[in-house]
């Protein structure tokens, strides 16, 4: 792009994750225009830093239209695990194409090109579809989230257990997405980033070395569990299909674990990454 005051429509700005990038932005002096669903997401957008709001939905094009009227950039994460994720990805590529977007940033995953597992392989046709639409891009490929992490938070504090449905010894590849927020955001505001596509991790552990650290940030002993899907996914918010896929992924796990290299995130941000240890005595201060 760049520019100094970008407008950039961040795609579920009210959200767990996309809601992390809108401070980010606006802290550089860009111009956020969250698009969410309804009022009350609109006021959560507007809380996080959005100066202005766009009502729509991505499976309705003519609401995407509105929304991209007049922006500089885009920022997309899909909706996790549902069926039609790559083509609302594709879509929102091609709105911005049609609309003159001068920049897209899209939040994929780590390691997109393990296709047997869906979440993965829905990425591949949005990413497709930006090398080919001339839009400047840049391509984030994050691990996986600490903030996952905060679901099992609540077993850790009443019963001393963190657990998740493979070995205790796998090591995964992980990130804070508060430092992908600010690579997005360093992508629109600058051209350090431009027609880059780059992996996104802070560090690889295994489920034994957390417990070791919350042990420690919490000053009692925390034991490392390793519950089956069904136990472990019981309460999840999801449907039948969207489990299946979220099980495929832990079985990936539990037979190849996830690398992840942190090389390329500690250049971009020019500091180390948020630890481990820093998002858990996080999680503790809000205990």
């Amino acid at each position: 792009m760049p520019e100094s005051n970008p407008t950039v429509l961040v795609v579920g700005a009210a959200g767990r994750f996309a809601g992390l990038v809108v401070p980010e932005l606006a802290r550089r002096g860009a111009v956020v225009r969250g698009l969410v669903r309804n009022e009350t997401n609109a006021a959560e957008a507007r809380e996080k830093g959005a100066a202005q709001i766009a009502i729509g939905d991505l499976r309705d094009k003519r609401s995407l239209e509105a929304a991209v009227r007049d922006v500089d950039g885009v920022f997309h994460i899909g909706p996790a695990f549902v069926e039609d994720e790559a083509a609302l990805g594709v879509d929102m590529v091609d709105v911005a194409r049609r609309a003159g977007v001068r920049k897209f940033v899209f939040s994929s995953v780590i390691h997109p090109t393990n296709t047997p597992l869906q979440n993965h392989a829905s990425k591949l046709p949005v990413e497709q579809a930006i090398f080919w639409s001339g839009i400047d891009y840049t391509i984030l490929h994050p691990a996986t989230f600490f903030q996952n992490i905060a679901a099992g938070w609540n077993a850790v504090v009443e019963r001393g257990v963190f657990g998740e449905p493979f070995p205790t010894t796998t090591r995964i590849a992980r990130v804070d997405y508060r430092d992908v927020a600010e690579v997005a955001a360093i992508a629109f505001t600058t051209d350090r980033l431009a027609y880059g596509t780059f992996e996104l991790c802070a560090g690889m552990a295994n489920r034994d070395e957390i417990v070791a650290i919350m042990s420690d940030v919490l000053d009692r002993r925390i034991t490392a569990a390793a519950p089956s899907f069904e136990e472990w996914g019981a309460k999840l918010p999801l449907d039948p299909r969207q489990k299946s896929l979220l099980a495929k992924v832990h079985a990936s796990y539990a037979a190849y674990g996830s690398g992840g290299n942190s090389l390329a995130l500690r250049a971009i941000l020019q500091r180390e990454p948020r630890t481990l240890r820093r998002y858990i005595e996080d999680l503790a201060g809000r205990a």
